[in-house]
């Protein structure tokens, strides 16, 4: 029987399917904390990080699992990066649905909140118009889906980036 070096499984298909698993167990800690939650500050939104992070770890071990042992920097990277990209359009379409549908007064709620802390930091009228019209651009809208798209896919790329060093097993040359 003939070795061959083709994986059992592509990276494209485990960074879909743990990105599909990473993107449900996000939207329900989005809904948490949309729902429940009035402080968008809370530390609550750094769970998001750390399932991201397991994520993007249990998809490397899944592979690896699938792929006998072996997976390559650049096949942990493109896991990784895959992964974030479905998350990140999962979460933020829940994100844009809840904001805009479900609870449409909630932007005016972050944003009445935000005002006041920059009130108590001590920003004058201009500084915090400026910063409150760019809030907005940037969390009302389809652009809430892209932003939040781009910005996972940086997030995930620069987190798999580390992970992949980690996780990797590179076959051996001469196998």
């Amino acid at each position: 029987m003939e070795n061959t070096s083709t994986p059992a499984v592509t990276p494209t298909a485990v960074g879909i399917r743990f990105g599909l698993i990473t993107g449900v167990a996000l939207t329900v800690l989005s809904f948490i904390q949309l729902a429940f939650i009035s402080d968008p500050e809370t530390p609550f939104r750094w769970l998001g990080a750390l399932v991201g992070i397991a994520g993007i770890v249990l998809a490397h071990k899944s592979f690896k699992q699938l792929n006998r042992g072996f997976m390559s920097y650049g096949q942990g990277l493109g896991i990784g990066t895959i992964l974030s990209a479905v998350a990140g359009a999962v979460s933020s379409l829940f994100s844009y649905i809840y904001i805009n549908f479900i609870d449409p007064d909630y932007m005016s709620r972050v944003m009445e909140i935000t005002r006041t802390r920059m009130e108590d930091k001590g920003m004058d009228d201009a500084q915090i118009d400026q910063a409150m019209a760019w809030a907005e651009k940037f969390s009302s809208g389809p652009i809430t889906i892209v932003f939040g798209l781009l910005m996972s896919v940086f997030m995930g790329f620069l987190v798999s980036l580390i992970i992949s060093a980690f996780t990797k097993n590179a076959r051996p040359e001469f196998e």
